[in-house]
């Protein structure tokens, strides 16, 4: 058009030109003006022109209030030159330089560093070339949109060589290679967010007002992006990717091939297709792992990390085939070979998992897997068996589980497995045993004095959900010739960040002498019953409590405590000597006769207030003794510091509290 309206009148001092309307296999441009001013005997003249509306609808792009303002020159073998401001509304200013002769027509677009060039022969005129350098992605939004309306481009350039073929009554077709550089995206809800994105690919994508088709083809390098809980960070190396799509007009797409290559790690085939809004609709996927070692870091740790695995570390080899229908999880087949799973803390380790892991929500399908041994929260297990069975949406155990641990057993029975679907998270119920564990070994496992006794107890229903574990039922520990029973059980975030136990504990007939010989705490001898009520630990740490011990009257059981007792528990409890034994005697003796030992401490924000047999003022009675000589222990703070008096029961079970006498 412009060659056509300057060359009859480069003589001429103003020319002027109005178009309702100018159609072209891609663009359209409404209300077109265009003016030439060329003073008399000037070698160049100016060239403006307006656009009311420029449409590619194709393209997705749209502009309103267009102005270009350039100085217009004539080549030196013929044709057009012309480069100046290009303003659209209110953004950002452009620069535009149109070079035009009767074999060919380039047209730059730049801003700063980035740089479009279009370029077209008079013998092809429905063929262009489209190159791209340092170009913003924001600049491709619009494309974007046509594909993927949910999203939009936050950050990143494109270099590339495009050809863009627009023959009439053919589909219009862009083709060629990109490079992709630090690309960030998201979605207008952030349920999709990519970050440093970066590769070189292969586009061929073809439109029809009825249809739209694309190939994607080449390698990624490094960035990381987050689908819902599926967070996958791309290593340096390259990640071979290919993508087929499809979409009808009005449809979402659907992908009948995706492939996904990282080395050793991960290879994939998948098919696809997608809702109109971009929502999953099916997938089915297979993959294998010849070493799942960077598996973690680089595909599972948004879903490890939901599941309060974060920390474990992957090793072995994985294959998985699986299917969603309608946007639900159809089936997974997920076969094992020889997988460790370790946490550095030992809160959750399995050695030489292999078998198969089968879910299905719809026929029933059976499956099993075994492992080698493990750990849970630092407390051995051996080597056992588990069979699957699954339908419906659940699977299911077979067969009850026995798992020897620590001298006696772990069992499993009755567990469903319900895997988060339509809205709702995880959800596991199973019934736990045990029998028999020895509690030395557990001791020497936990780093705990070295207890003596057995644990043992049923959990007819246990119910995991929202990252709460809720036991009924209850576990007694056989102990001290006497029993510790827990009930009201319950666990939050049992693999996650800050684990939180709640629980009561009732203890009754424990032998005092044994307890007070393995805690180093002076020598007792009695029976003690207590009672813990609302204890409540958070990352292992007491948080709140309310605690009583109180000695029971027990036939034939002398009731004797020692000068060393007498001290630590004057220690701890901040008490002193009174009554009728002088403070300056208390060494005459080795042990001395009582009639009841009783404390108290109630926890809460890091005091503990405590008691004791019974109380006046601030003053609380711990023991009271009997015979002669006769022995009172009376503490006088009833409020104290946590942390201080965790101090005061460390010191006294070494030994290293030195006489308080009052």
């Amino acid at each position: 058009m412009l060659l056509t309206l300057a060359a009859p009148l480069a003589q001429a001092r103003v020319a002027q030109l109005r178009v309702a309307r100018v159609a072209t296999a891609v663009v359209t441009l409404e209300r077109v003006e265009v003016r030439v001013d060329w003073p008399e005997q000037a070698t160049s003249g100016e060239l403006q022109l307006w656009a009311a509306q420029v449409d590619a609808p194709s393209l997705g792009y749209h502009f309103r209030d267009l102005h270009w303002r350039c100085p217009l020159q004539r080549l030196e073998r013929g044709g057009w030159h012309c480069e100046g401001e290009l303003r659209a509304g209110r953004a950002a200013p452009l620069r535009l330089s149109i070079r035009l002769d009767e074999a060919s027509t380039r047209v730059v677009l730049s801003q700063g560093g980035a740089r479009v060039a279009l370029g077209r022969t008079a013998a092809r005129p429905d063929q262009a070339t489209l190159g791209l350098a340092r170009v913003p992605l924001l600049w491709a939004q619009a494309l974007l949109h046509q594909a993927w309306p949910a999203a939009h481009f936050k950050a990143g350039t494109l270099d590339g060589a495009l050809l863009v073929d627009a023959t009439p009554r053919r589909p219009l077709r862009i083709s060629g290679p990109l490079q992709l550089a630090a690309a960030g995206l998201e979605t207008a809800d952030a349920s999709i967010v990519g970050e440093g994105l970066g590769g070189a690919l292969r586009l061929d994508y073809r439109s029809t007002p009825t249809l739209s088709q694309a190939t994607v083809d080449g390698v990624l390098r490094g960035g990381e992006f987050l689908a819902g809980n599926s967070y996958v960070a791309l290593p340096n190396t390259p990640v071979s990717l290919q993508i087929q799509a499809s979409q009808h007009a009005g449809q979402g797409w659907v992908l009948p091939r995706i492939a996904w290559g990282d080395g050793s790690a991960l290879t994939a085939t998948a098919s696809a297709s997608l809702r109109a809004d971009g929502s999953l609709q099916s997938l089915q996927v297979q993959a294998h792992s010849d070493d799942m070692t960077p598996l973690k870091p680089r595909y599972l740790s948004g879903w490890m990390g939901v599941f309060g695995l974060g920390d474990v570390d992957l090793h072995g080899a994985l294959d998985v085939q699986a299917r969603v229908a309608d946007g639900e999880l159809a089936s997974i087949d997920a076969e094992l070979h020889d997988v460790d799973l370790r946490d550095p803390g030992q809160r959750f380790v399995f050695d030489g998992l292999r078998g198969d892991l089968r879910y299905s929500a719809g026929a029933r399908v059976e499956s099993a897997l075994q492992w080698q041994g493990g750990k849970l929260y630092g407390l051995g297990f051996a080597a056992a068996r588990m069979a699957f069975a699954s339908d419906h949406g659940e699977l299911r155990t077979r067969a009850p589980t026995r798992v020897p641990m620590m001298g006696g057993s772990l069992g499993l029975h009755d567990v469903v497995i319900r895997p988060p679907q339509g809205g709702a998270g995880m959800d596991i119920r199973f019934g736990m045993r045990l029998d028999a564990i020895d509690f030395g070994q557990v001791s020497q496992a936990l780093g705990l004095p070295a207890f003596q006794g057995q644990l043992g107890g049923d959990i007819p229903r246990a119910h995991y959900a929202n990252e709460r574990i809720d036991f009924d039922g209850g576990l007694a520990l056989q102990l001290f010739d006497g029993q510790v029973a827990f009930s009201e059980l319950s666990l939050e975030r049992p693999f996650g960040t800050a684990p939180s136990l709640s629980a009561d504990i009732a203890m009754d007939d424990l032998d005092l002498l044994r307890l007070t010989d393995v805690l180093g705490f002076g020598s007792i001898s009695g029976k003690l019953d207590g009672r813990i009520n609302g204890l409540r630990l958070v990352d292992w740490t007491p948080v709140a409590f309310d605690a009583r011990f109180i000695t029971d009257d027990a036939p034939g059981v002398r009731k004797r405590i020692s000068q060393r007792a007498v001290q630590d528990i004057s220690s701890v409890g901040g008490g002193g000597l009174l009554q009728s034994l002088q403070g300056q005697l208390i060494g005459l003796f080795n042990d001395f006769g009582y009639r009841r030992i009783g404390i108290g401490c109630k926890l809460e924000n890091q005091i503990c207030a405590m008691s004791g047999l019974h109380s006046a003022g601030n003053a609380f009675t711990i023991v009271e003794g009997a015979g002669l000589p006769r022995l009172q222990v009376i503490g006088y703070n009833r409020a104290v510091d946590w942390p201080t008096l965790v101090e005061r029961l460390m010191a006294a079970g070494k030994g290293d509290v030195a006489p308080v006498i009052d």
